[in-house]
């Protein structure tokens, strides 16, 4: 299974709302971008305009790979933006800066690609699970960009103390998967950490603008440097740590509870994820309405196999959920949230199956749904293509073609090479595209039966 081999095989269309007021401060516009992550939007809009940060708002963060589109708001001037990537349309004007409380859904189309024949004829009872059973509300590798990185957790380094280490990993930490003009410019503090008297030549320096001219009248205040960071990044590295013990105990809470005999494990930028296959009526129940928590230091638990699970990535983090504080930092700080442990896409249908013209001899498939703001579609994805994901997966195709390569091949007769045209060439594809067009339809029958079935109003 493949994702996001092209921008267009992930749309995200956010559904929104917001208080239409002619007077208003905050100019709306609908933000169409793509390969651009929301903050990257943002920047540039900052950036072109000479708008404080401060000045603009947006609904939630969307994804890089993929076309999105999404509100963002501007404060007290109207601008105008037509880049191939990033599009602006002048929506209406609001008194109030524009939060996650401004989003109502997310609408989901993507492409999957790659799949082989067992995929596809494994999809109508993967489909049938989703429909019956949700999918775990888990956090996505987008969330943990700094480990693909190579940054790590950066507010470990804030919770222990050292400014300096953070401060290095944030502007002079370039990416070796990073070709970008920042890496360029990370490369330059990495090569000149201490010399802030310098000009960095590249472009985009201009970024890191406050930290650098804060840290040239105060060489070696590296939390004051940190604190003239964009307090909404700032925000996201607490955010981004607490997803991962949110990940880790979740998953030991289901192992609890569930039992690993029932479930299946996906890989992740972070490790590995499990999902439940088969519950009983009552625990899908329980597990359904239940919330677990982003912890905090005030944190506490009413359900004790809540708390075990919760606490124990801490243990094995030695740390406590007094350990959740940035010393001498109240700016920086952890807080506790309740957030839904399932979540159930909803509107989810599949479409016909169709040969993959990036991948040759394999199939496609379009796969649709809303979330909820903050579920993650990329895991309503790998939840139904889950076989492909497992932990060590990969290694067992790979052993299989290798094995298969491996046997030795007696030379083919002339009977033997007409035969074998007959089962690979023209009108054989051509049957196996009308064999996959039909899967899809059992695909599509399946997901509608697998539905639950509306009461009838009593009269």
């Amino acid at each position: 299974m493949r994702l996001k081999q092209r921008p267009e095989d992930f749309a995200v269309t956010e559904s929104w709302r917001f208080d239409d007021d002619p007077q208003g401060a905050w100019r709306v516009y609908l933000m169409d971008k793509q390969k651009l992550t929301t903050f990257e939007a943002v920047e540039r809009i900052c950036s072109r305009f000479k708008v404080p940060r401060a000045d603009v708002s947006y609904c939630g963060l969307k994804d890089k790979q993929g076309r999105t589109t999404q509100l963002v708001a501007v404060k007290g001037r109207d601008i105008e933006l037509q880049d191939a990537d990033l599009r602006l349309k002048a929506m209406g004007r609001t008194r109030q800066a524009l939060s996650a409380r401004n989003t109502t859904s997310n609408r989901f189309a993507v492409t999957v690609r790659d799949l082989s024949q067992e995929d596809v004829g494994r999809l109508p009872a993967a489909v049938a699970e989703v429909h019956r059973l949700g999918v775990v509300n888990y956090f996505d590798s987008q969330r943990f960009g700094p480990l693909k990185h190579g940054q790590g957790f950066i507010v470990k380094e804030l919770m222990r103390g050292d400014f300096e280490t953070a401060l290095r990993n944030v502007i002079a930490h370039p990416s070796e998967l990073d070709a970008s003009g920042d890496a360029r410019v990370k490369q330059f503090w990495k090569e000149n950490w201490g010399e802030w008297t310098r000009r960095n030549p590249n472009p985009g320096a201009e970024k890191y603008e406050a930290v650098v001219k804060w840290l040239k009248k105060n060489p070696t205040d590296f939390r004051g440097a940190l604190l003239r960071t964009e307090p909404r990044w700032r925000a996201l590295q607490v955010f981004t740590y607490q997803s991962w013990l949110w990940n880790e105990g979740v998953r030991q809470f289901l192992r609890d509870v569930v039992g690993i005999q029932h479930m299946v494990a996906i890989r992740y930028q972070a490790g590995s994820l499990v999902f439940p296959r088969e519950l009983d009526g009552e625990t899908a129940r329980r597990l359904g309405r239940m919330s677990f928590p982003l912890l905090g230091p005030d944190s506490t638990f009413t359900d004790p196999q809540v708390e075990k699970a919760a606490m124990a990535p801490l243990g094995r983090e030695e740390m406590t959920l007094k350990s959740l504080a940035v010393p001498r930092t109240p700016e920086i700080h952890f807080d506790h949230e309740e957030r839904p442990l399932m979540v159930q896409p909803g509107r989810l249908t599949v479409g016909d199956v169709r040969p993959d013209d990036l991948n040759d001899g394999r199939f496609k498939v379009n796969v649709a749904f809303t979330l909820p703001p903050g579920a993650y579609a990329t895991l309503v994805v790998k939840r139904l293509f889950w076989w492909t994901l497992e932990p060590g997966a990969r290694k067992k195709e790979e052993a299989a073609e290798k094995a298969l390569a491996a046997i030795p091949r007696p030379k083919k007769t002339a009977q033997q090479m007409h035969t074998e045209r007959k089962e690979t060439g023209f009108l054989a594809r051509k049957k196996a595209a009308k064999a996959a067009k039909q899967a899809a339809r059992d695909v599509a029958a399946a997901a509608v039966r697998s539905r639950p079935k509306a009461k009838a109003k009593k009269r």
